[in-house]
Parts: structure tokens; sequence; C-alpha cells
């Protein structure tokens, strides 16, 4: 009998979510892009037009990938299994955007690849790969996990490596890698002491990186008095703080906003939940949050059901990593955090973003659809409680 809310199948409670978010989404970025024309009333802008037709090649690849059966991923054999060669391809794109005149910087950040129609980021590609990848082979590793040296290494070193070439210009998302990362590998069961033992010269290196560029270290301690440099480094959050209190409980109403009109910076990308509660009030706030809480109890529901590990893992890994980068967005954008240039999943501006983080969902999707059961042809390593664990933190 399949899991069900009120009468509902997961996967139909998960495409409502994904189809919320979208939908919402392109509604906020055309509010959002609407500046100051000389005109009143609702004006089409490129940028909204755009996202309208983002979200819905975002859906029908939401669609496409959830009718695939996931279980073609998990081909045991490494030179043969497309996560692999996935993995391989994400990190040789993540280089190639480093090299100058190749790579496209915005906001003196070189982080897309031009493809003259649309600028593709790889590290969205990165994220992606990385979470694929580890469920696989934390499932079907041909190694030990439970040794350090020819277990835990060779488990870290790819997700590693992809997060080094990252954080060269985009330290967020190299961050959210590596949190995401390590998740995994306690669902995994891999040992606790293992991550101990490589967790300060991962801190020690976050740190160096934060240091060495001199914005990221303004950023930091901006976020510990954003007054003290209010049109510096601390004029993001004000600005962003300045919507939150105007929108109050109801709302200025949708296209009412004021702090879109050129004072608060990024508001279609990284900032797009401080327009969403300034235009929408309390109620908008809730509703995005509402949705993705959504999209991480289906996670929930999936890992919690007795089906092959690789599923389970799959879908634990793409939970994550959404529910992860929308409470550090949102957390920046009511300034918890300091920024980090992370968009909110599915909401944010972008082509590449949408899509991606829509087939990453159409396999939690298939995941349902498709229930391969444990066997004992490979022998098991998660446990239900350990995954319960982990997403509970």
């Amino acid at each position: 009998m399949e899991e069900a809310i009120y009468r509902m199948r997961l996967r139909d409670v998960l495409a409502l979510c994904a189809a919320g978010l979208l939908a919402l989404g392109a509604i906020m970025v055309q509010s959002a892009s609407m500046r100051m024309r000389g005109t009143l009333g609702w004006n089409w802008t490129d940028l909204g037009i755009k996202q309208i037709g983002y979200a819905c090649l975002a859906l029908l690849t939401f669609w496409f990938v959830g009718k695939w059966d996931y279980a073609r991923l998990a081909r045991p054999r490494i030179s043969r299994n497309p996560l692999v060669w996935l993995m391989i391809m994400s990190a040789v794109l993540c280089l190639i955007v480093l090299i100058p005149h190749v790579g496209t910087e915005h906001n003196g950040a070189r982080r897309w690849l031009s493809l003259k129609i649309v600028e593709f980021q790889p590290s969205e590609l990165a994220k992606w790969a990385s979470v694929s990848f580890l469920a696989w082979w934390l499932t079907y590793a041909p190694v030990n996990l439970n040794s350090f040296f020819r277990g835990f290494l060779p488990t870290l070193l790819p997700i590693a490596a992809v997060a080094l070439l990252v954080v060269i210009q985009d330290f967020g998302t190299a961050a959210l890698i590596l949190l995401c990362g390590a998740a995994m590998c306690l669902a995994g069961r891999v040992r606790v002491r293992h991550l101990l033992i490589v967790f300060p010269p991962i801190m020690a290196a976050g740190f160096w990186f934060v240091h060495h560029k001199a914005y990221r270290w303004r950023r930091i301690t901006a976020f510990l008095d954003p007054y003290s440099a209010p049109q510096k480094e601390g004029y993001h959050m004000i600005q962003s703080l300045l919507s939150f209190s105007t929108g109050g409980l109801l709302g200025r109403g949708l296209g009412n906003g004021i702090q879109k009109m050129g004072y608060l910076p990024e508001d279609t990308t990284d900032f797009i939940y401080a327009v969403i509660c300034e235009e929408l009030g309390l109620f908008g706030a809730i509703l995005t949050i509402a949705l993705y809480l959504g999209i991480v109890y289906v996670g929930w529901r999936i890992i919690r059901q007795r089906r092959d590990d690789f599923g389970r893992l799959l879908a634990f890994g793409v939970t994550t990593m959404i529910a992860m980068q929308a409470i550090i967005n949102i957390a920046v954008a009511t300034v918890c955090a300091p920024t980090k240039g992370l968009s909110l999943p599915l909401v944010s501006a972008g082509g590449s973003g949408l899509i991606i983080t829509c087939a990453a969902l159409g396999l939690v999707y298939s995941v349902d659809r498709f229930r391969h059961e444990a066997t004992d042809e490979i022998h098991p390593r998660l446990e239900v409680d350990s995954l319960d664990w982990t997403l509970a933190l």
C-alpha cells in the first residue's frame, strides 16, 4: 500500500511542493525585476519572462527524470557508472571556469560558463554530482569504509577535490558540498572518529580561504555589526532587514515592494526571500518555508521505508542539500548568518540552477515511484535509525 497524505502519494506531494516553489519564484522574480519605469501597473520584464520559461523547462525535466528508473544509475562497476563520469565532468567544468577569458565573471566572481543561449554555473552541477556519487559510493563502494586510509580517504578525496575547485570562486557552495557530504557519510555509517580526524584541517582550510579573500573577511566582520559599515559590507543586511520590517504581517502587496527599487541588491537571487516577505508579509514567509518542509517530509518518509540503500541515500542526500541551502539562504536574508552568495533553491532567478535542482528532485520522485526492495545481494550499510538521527540534525 502506497504511503499517502490525505490520499496523495508521496511523489504527488513532492511534485506539488516543487511546482509551488517554481511558481512562487517565477512570480516573485517578475515582481522583483519591475523597476521604476515611469509607468504604473504590472509590466512584464525580460527576466520575468525568462524565469517562466526556465520554470516550465525545469518542470519538464522533473517529470522526465521522475519517469526514469533511478536504479539504472546503480551500476557497481566503477568504469561504467554514469555517476562517476558525472563527478569527473563536473570537476573538469569547475576547473575550466577558472581559466581567464573562458569563465564569465559577475560581481568579481568567475563562476559561469557562457553557452551563448544561457550561462551555466558548474558549481550547481558539482553539488548534485557529489550527492549522487556519494549515494552510490556509500552503497556499493569496493572499499572497506571501516578503514581510514583504504576506505574513508578514497571516499573523501573526490568530494574534497571538487570542493577545492569550487571554493576558489564560491566559498558558500563549497561549504554546502562539504556539509552535505558529511551528513551523507554519517548516514552511510562512516565512522564518526574518521570525520572528527579530518574536521580540524578542513576548518583550518576554510578559515584560510575566508581570511585570504579580503571581501570574505569583511563580510564576516560586518555581520557582527552591520551598522558599522552601512554603505559598504553592511548595506545588504540593513536593506534586507528593512524589507522584513516594512512588510509586516500582510505585506505591501504583490508588486508594491519599495526595497527592490534600487535599494536591495541581488533582489532576484540571493535576497529574493526578503522581497517575498516585504510584498506578501508573514503569509509569504510561512508559505515558502512550508513548501520546503513538504520536500523534507517526503524525503524523511522515503528513508523510513524499507527499500534499497541506494534509493534511500539518494533521497536523503537530495533532501539534505535542498534543506541546507534553503536554511542558509533564509538565514542570510534574515541576517542570522553572514552573506554567502547562495540562491534560494527553486525560487531565485536562474536557469541552470532550476533545471539541475529539478532533475535531482526527479530522482527522489523516481525513488518513490520505483520501489526496489532491499536484497541480500549487497550487504546492507544503512540503518533506519542512523538516517533518522542524521536528518534530525
